[in-house]
C-alpha cells in the first residue's frame, strides 16, 4: 500500500515497524462542545484506513485521545457555571454518540489527558534533563524549539515563516520565554483553574504534550502512522515531534497522514460567517450515514465542500446501494444451481480493482466508483446468474461496503402474516386472470405500507 507522507511530501510504501502489525495514533476531540462537521472527516477517513488495514490482515492498534483539560474547556465551563470535569464528561458522551452514529469503530484505547498526569510530568522532566526545556519564573515550563535542529521538518517551514505563522515574539508570554518560537509544555496554575502538583508547582499540561505522552504509553516511542486534520500540522504535530524525539531519543512517527479542509457552501466554516455546523444538527436532518458517505466521496487529502444539496445526492447514492443489496437477496432467494457465472467473475475483478484503488493512498472516491460499477453488473446480470455467482457477488459487495463502513442501517423486515397472505392471494388472482381482484389486493398492500413488483422470478415485496 502506498500512502502520502506529509513529512516527505510523497507517496511511500507502507512498511510497518513490526511485520503484520500497525500502530496508529489519531488526534481526538477536545470535549468542550459538540463536534463540528469538519471533525467528522478525520473520524470517518481514518476509520476506513483502520478497517482496510485490518482487511489486509494487519493487527491494528488504534489510539485516539480525548483532550479533557485545556483553555477552551475552562472557558466553556465558567460560562456555563459547571466544572471542567462535568463538561468534559458530558461532551465525551456526546462525541461518542456522533462517532457511533457515523459507524466509527471504537479506538483500541481512548486515553484522556487528565488520566496521564504522572506520565506527562515524567516526560517534561526528561525534556528538561535533556536540555530542551526550562522553567520560567512563574512556574511555566517551555520547550526550546530552536535547540531542536529539525524543528519545522513536518510543516516544511523555515523558522522565520514559523514565527510569522504563529505571530510569535519574546514578549508574547510577558517576557517569560527565551525565544519567540518556544512553546509551553506546562502551564502554571491560575486562580479558579484545575491544577495538578508538579516539581515546578501546581499547574496543568500544555496542549501538545499530552499526545506525545499518550502515544508513547499506549503504542511505544515510535509509531507507524500519526494522523489528523491538515490544520494540526503546525503547530500541534510539529511540536509533538519535537517533544517526543527530544524526550525519547527516537523517531516519533514513520508516516504522517492529514486530511484536507472542509468548506461550507464554498466558504470556510466559521462562527463569524454564520455557517458553523455541528455533526449532530446535520444528522438530525439527514441522518449520519449520508455524512459518512459524503466524507468518503472525495480523496481524503482534497478540499471538500459541504452543502445540504450535496448531502441529498449522497442519500440518493446510498439508496441505490441499499436497493441493490435488497435486489441481490431477492435474486438469490429465487435462483437455482443452473445459470451464468459471469457475475462471479465481475465481482472478483471488482474486488481486485477496489484493493488497487485503496492501495493508492486510500482513494475512497475511486473505490466508490468501483462499487457502483459492481452495482451496475449486479443489476444487469442477476436475473440470469446461478446461485453460486450471486452468493459471490453478495460476498464481495458486503466486503467492500464493510471496509468503507457503509450500509450499516440494513434491517431485516419481519413481514406480517397478513401481508404474506395477501401476496399469495394476489399471485393466485393473477394466475386466474382475475385482474380486478389482483388490483384490489395491490391497493390493500399499499395501504399497509407495501408495494409489490412483478418480476420474472415472481412477486417482489418492497416495504415503502
Amino acid at each position: 500500500m502506498q500512502i502520502y507522507n506529509t513529512m516527505s511530501r510523497s507517496k511511500e510504501e507502507l512498511i510497518t515497524l513490526v511485520p503484520g502489525e500497525c500502530k496508529i495514533y489519531v488526534c481526538g476531540p477536545t470535549v468542550y462542545n459538540f463536534i463540528h462537521v469538519g471533525n467528522a472527516r478525520p473520524l470517518c477517513v481514518f476509520d476506513v484506513l483502520r478497517r482496510y488495514l485490518t482487511y489486509k490482515g494487519l493487527k491494528v492498534s488504534y489510539v485516539s485521545n480525548v483532550t479533557d483539560i485545556d483553555d477552551r474547556l475552562i472557558t466553556a465551563a465558567n460560562e456555563q457555571g459547571t466544572t471542567v470535569r462535568a463538561l468534559a464528561e458530558r461532551f465525551e458522551r456526546e462525541y461518542l454518540k456522533d462517532a457511533d452514529g457515523l459507524n466509527v469503530l471504537r479506538p483500541t484505547v481512548m486515553p484522556r489527558a487528565t488520566e496521564h498526569m504522572a506520565e506527562i510530568i515524567d516526560m517534561i522532566t526528561q525534556i528538561i534533563d535533556n536540555g530542551y526545556g526550562y522553567v520560567a519564573p512563574n512556574g511555566d515550563v517551555y520547550f526550546r524549539a530552536l535547540k531542536f535542529e529539525a524543528y519545522g521538518k513536518l510543516s516544511h517551514l523555515v523558522l522565520d515563516e514559523l514565527e510569522n505563522a504563529r505571530e510569535l515574539s519574546s514578549s508574547m508570554e510577558g517576557g517569560l520565554k527565551e525565544e519567540g518560537a518556544d512553546f509551553a509544555v506546562w502551564k502554571a496554575a491560575k486562580p479558579g483553574e484545575p491544577a495538578w502538583d508538579s516539581p515546578w508547582g501546581p499547574g496543568r499540561p500544555g496542549w501538545h504534550i499530552e499526545c506525545s505522552v499518550m502515544a508513547k504509553k499506549h503504542l511505544g516511542p515510535t509509531i507507524d502512522i500519526h494522523a489528523g486534520g491538515q490544520d494540526l500540522i503546525f503547530p500541534h504535530h510539529e511540536n509533538e515531534i519535537a517533544q517526543s524525539e527530544c524526550a525519547n531519543k527516537a523517531p516519533f512517527a514513520r508516516y504522517w497522514m492529514h486530511n484536507g479542509f472542509l468548506n461550507i457552501d464554498n466558504r470556510k466554516m466559521s462562527k463569524s460567517l454564520g455557517n458553523f455546523k455541528t455533526t449532530r444538527e446535520i444528522a438530525q436532518v439527514a441522518g449520519y450515514e449520508p455524512i459518512r458517505y459524503f466524507m468518503l466521496s472525495a480523496h481524503y487529502r482534497s478540499p471538500l465542500n459541504f452543502s445540504m444539496d450535496i448531502l441529498e445526492q449522497c442519500k440518493t447514492s446510498l439508496e441505490r446501494l441499499y436497493t441493490c443489496r435488497e435486489n441481490l437477496d431477492f435474486a438469490l432467494n429465487n435462483a437455482g444451481d443452473t445459470g451464468e457465472n459471469l457475475l462471479a467473475q465481475q465481482a472478483e475483478e471488482a474486488l481486485e480493482r477496489f484493493s488497487q484503488r485503496m492501495d493508492d493512498d486510500l482513494n475512497t472516491a475511486d473505490a466508490l466508483a468501483v462499487l457502483f460499477n459492481l452495482v451496475r453488473d449486479i443489476n444487469t446480470l442477476s436475473a440470469a446468474s446461478c446461485a453460486a455467482a450471486l452468493r459471490r457477488a453478495r460476498q464481495v459487495f458486503d466486503t467492500i461496503c464493510g471496509v468503507l463502513g457503509l450500509l450499516y442501517n440494513r434491517t431485516k423486515d419481519d413481514v406480517p402474516p397478513e401481508v404474506t397472505q395477501l401476496v399469495a392471494a394476489r399471485t393466485r388472482a393473477r394466475a386466474e386472470k382475475n385482474w380486478a381482484e389482483a388490483d384490489r389486493i395491490r391497493t390493500a398492500l399499499d395501504a399497509l405500507g407495501y408495494a409489490v413488483e412483478d418480476t420474472a422470478s415472481g412477486p417482489k415485496l418492497v416495504h415503502k
